[in-house]
């Protein structure tokens, strides 16, 4: 089972820069994206009848929003974290048989950090979320969680410490997520590779020149571990500033059901 997921910056943009096909080549049973800045109707995405669509919008127009597009059909498809609605359009929970999928696309804590102390009080509440599901069956999370984790996830750890991304608290919680019970799939796999980055500033050349950060990332419940096959960065794909990531991966529902306890 293959899935990939994908900050397109504007999907009505992306899909003028390649978007079609990157998904015809990618070819995954399900599609994620973050960033679409589109409202209901703005778009008629023609991805073939195989996939069904799910979208989340923000309420402000031109800004966030998330989807996912998928072979598999759903048993269940939540909006938001605590409530069925979300105004930022930033979580899109769906349940399948053996795992629950979410797409995510975290809140930037803004060049000035002004969104530092919202953007650490939703972590802690995104991290109970998770675990309440993880408590349920094995979870997928995947998407822009805006934060680079270690210094081999950007090309200028010094020269970053403390801004945006990179600010000791949202590497914390980020580090506490992992704790809780979820395994960066790309390090699972990779754990030294450096220069492995998802998104690149517009400034003149950093791409080019490979100065980048890895913020997007695919995490799995613990138990599905063994169950792991590859994930990888396709940073050669072009039509956003961030590149897709992708993680391939048995079918769960075959791996053991985590034990009931206090989440």
């Amino acid at each position: 089972m293959k899935l990939v997921s994908w900050n397109v910056n504007g999907l009505r943009a992306c899909v003028n820069k390649g978007f079609y096909d990157y998904f015809k080549a990618a070819d995954a049973d399900i599609f994620c994206i973050q960033e679409t800045k589109l409202q209901a109707g703005q778009i008629r995405l023609e991805i073939g009848e195989d996939y069904t669509q799910y979208w989340n919008y923000a309420e402000k127009k031109g800004y966030s929003g998330t989807a996912v597009f998928t072979r598999m059909r759903p048993l269940s498809v939540r909006y938001g974290l605590e409530e069925d609605s979300e105004p930022e359009g930033r979580v899109l929970t769906l349940e399948f048989e053996g795992f629950y999928l979410v797409n995510v696309y975290t809140p930037n804590a803004r060049r000035d950090l002004s969104r530092l102390p919202l953007r650490l009080e939703w972590e802690d509440r995104f991290l109970r979320y998770l675990q309440v599901l993880d408590a349920e069956k094995p979870v997928v999370v995947c998407g822009d969680l805006n934060v680079a984790h270690c210094e081999i996830d950007l090309k200028n750890a010094r020269s970053n410490r403390g801004n945006s991304g990179f600010t000791d608290e949202e590497r914390e919680k980020m580090t506490l997520l992992l704790k809780g019970g979820f395994v960066d799939t790309f390090r699972h796999f990779y754990p030294d590779r450096t220069d492995a980055y998802t998104w690149w500033s517009n400034m003149p050349k950093v791409r080019e020149r490979n100065v980048g950060w890895r913020i997007d990332y695919f995490l799995a419940s613990e138990r599905l571990r063994p169950g792991l096959v590859d994930a990888g960065i396709d940073a050669h794909v072009l039509g956003s500033d961030h590149c897709p990531v992708y993680l391939i991966m048995e079918k769960a529902g075959s791996l053991p059901e985590k034990e009931a306890g206090p989440v």
